[in-house]
């Protein structure tokens, strides 16, 4: 059944005219093949930025066309139905195609706005694509209170400091920026209004174990140099490391749980445990307000910084209602990993992994397989150290789980750069996503949960195949699947 225009939209007031959309596109269209899985994380960025701007006034909304498995031309009527002033994208490499289609598409009297990690790493090509020749205003890095602004009046983006456009005569990309309005570019954290679930399509959300559970961000940018992650230190200096209080934390925690019922969180930033000093100062406020009594939590972690935690210190995570902790583990190869510039080694991964578990705190482990440089001989370690991880907690009571990847590389990127010095590779050829259907078409019940991260631009990066990378994904994937339903049961 199809839904309304007004009813895809979350978070607008109907009553009043909208003065901006924020589109999160589809990873595929969905009107060729529907979406097999059923839930997908909350596009939190947007949440910040519509929540920001309806305080200033602003009717705003969400569409997560990929929440609700739009197709393109569905995503574009819906908008053009609604008639916004602006409407506002997310560029990212994987959906940076299907956003183009769907900008090229909408009526020329509305104005566009683009943002995200693609229109960062590529501002100039963005800018120079004609099916983007009537984007008014390319917001590089957070767009809080720059989007609000614009909002407020389309010509403040010649005095907002990181604001792109193509000068309309000359047709090349110009930078605006005024004196004093450098507080733009990084917001104090604890003074943004915390997101407004209503612009969020499944946050919170009903989870397996009956707990109601929301996604939350302790800290914004990552002092990482990861080549593979759009997060790395080297692709984002224009980022200042900010972490907000444990106090804010804490309210916002608070809040959630007395709207909502909230009592379970995931904490989705690359710091929240990837910082010691961070990690101490929330711990001590968690326990002074007896965080773990009530709320259990999950966060991302750094495998160094828990490496070198003492044993108390992981028991005051645990005490403190930390449940599982998500580690990028990426890689069985030890030089690999160096190449990658994780900081880490596989026995640091595997002491680390158990030292968790034997507390009862489950870890989700990464895994990226087809690395650029990797043999076939690094891709069986990788998959042998996943075995290893289940292995040795198979005896404990918290649980190992495994996530696996196929290399993808993203523009910025050290790995990117990497790539493009070579002079193998074209950025076009590096930018050609498409998606990929491990599920059998929705019959593969082991791979179904997965569905919107199978995607890949099919270059043979490492000395496997494509056929042997996607081969080892499958059949780790598989292998997770079924320790997952022996858990359960």
């Amino acid at each position: 059944m199809e839904t309304s225009a007004s009813d895809s939209v979350a978070g607008s007031d109907p009553t009043r005219r909208l003065d901006a959309v924020f589109l999160n596109a589809p990873l595929r269209d969905y009107s060729l093949r529907p979406r097999t899985n059923d839930f997908t994380l909350p596009v939190l960025g947007m949440g910040y930025i519509a929540t920001y701007a309806e305080h200033q006034g602003f009717n705003v909304g969400v569409l997560d066309a990929e929440s609700l498995g739009l197709g393109i031309d569905e995503a574009i009527t819906q908008v053009n139905a609604l008639q916004p002033r602006w409407v506002g994208f997310n560029l990212l490499a994987p959906t940076y195609e299907i956003s183009a289609q769907i900008a090229a598409g909408l009526d020329p009297a509305i104005d566009l706005m683009v943002g995200g990690h693609q229109a960062k790493a590529m501002p100039a090509e963005t800018l120079m694509d004609p099916r983007f020749n009537r984007v008014e205003a390319l917001v590089l890095g957070e767009g809080e209170t720059r989007v609000a602004e614009l909002l407020r009046d389309r010509r403040s983006r010649a005095d907002l400091p990181g604001v792109m456009w193509r000068d309309p005569i000359l047709k090349t990309p110009v930078t605006g920026g005024g004196m004093g309005l450098g507080h733009h570019l990084a917001p104090d954290v604890d003074q943004l209004p915390f997101v407004d679930r209503k612009f969020l399509a499944d946050d919170p959300y009903r989870a397996g174990d009956g707990r109601l559970e929301a996604n939350m961000v302790g800290a914004r940018g990552c002092p990482y140099d990861c080549s593979f992650c759009g997060a790395a230190v080297s692709a984002n200096s224009d980022i200042t490391i900010r972490t907000r209080s444990p106090e804010n934390i804490i309210e916002e925690m608070r809040q959630l749980d007395d709207r909502y019922g909230v009592t379970a969180f995931r904490f989705v930033d690359d710091l929240f445990l990837g910082y010691e000093r961070f990690i101490r100062q929330c711990m001590a406020a968690f326990t002074e307000h007896q965080v773990g009594n009530r709320h259990v939590w999950d966060a991302t972690g750094r495998i160094n910084i828990l490496h070198r935690m003492s044993d108390d210190m992981l028991d005051v995570l645990q005490a403190n209602g930390c449940r599982e902790i998500a580690l990028g583990v990426e890689s069985g190869s030890e030089r690999l990993l160096k190449y990658m510039g994780k900081r880490i080694t596989p026995d640091m991964t595997a002491s680390v992994v158990e030292r968790l578990t034997a507390r009862g705190i489950s870890v989700k482990g990464y895994f990226i397989l087809g690395f650029p440089t990797e043999t076939r001989e690094e891709l069986s370690e990788t998959v042998d150290l996943a075995f290893r991880l289940w292995d040795i907690t198979d005896r404990y009571p918290g649980r190992f789980r495994a996530s696996v990847f196929e290399f993808r590389p993203y523009p910025g990127t050290p790995e990117w750069h990497r790539l493009i010095s070579t002079g193998k590779y074209e950025p076009q050829q590096l930018l050609d996503y498409s998606a990929v259907d491990l599920t059998s078409g929705g019959v593969d019940e082991a791979m179904r949960g997965r569905d919107e991260f199978n995607f890949s631009v099919n270059i043979q990066f490492g000395e496997a195949s494509i056929d042997e990378v996607r081969d080892r994904l499958t059949l780790l994937t598989r292998e997770q699947h079924s320790r997952s339903r022996v858990r359960a049961a």
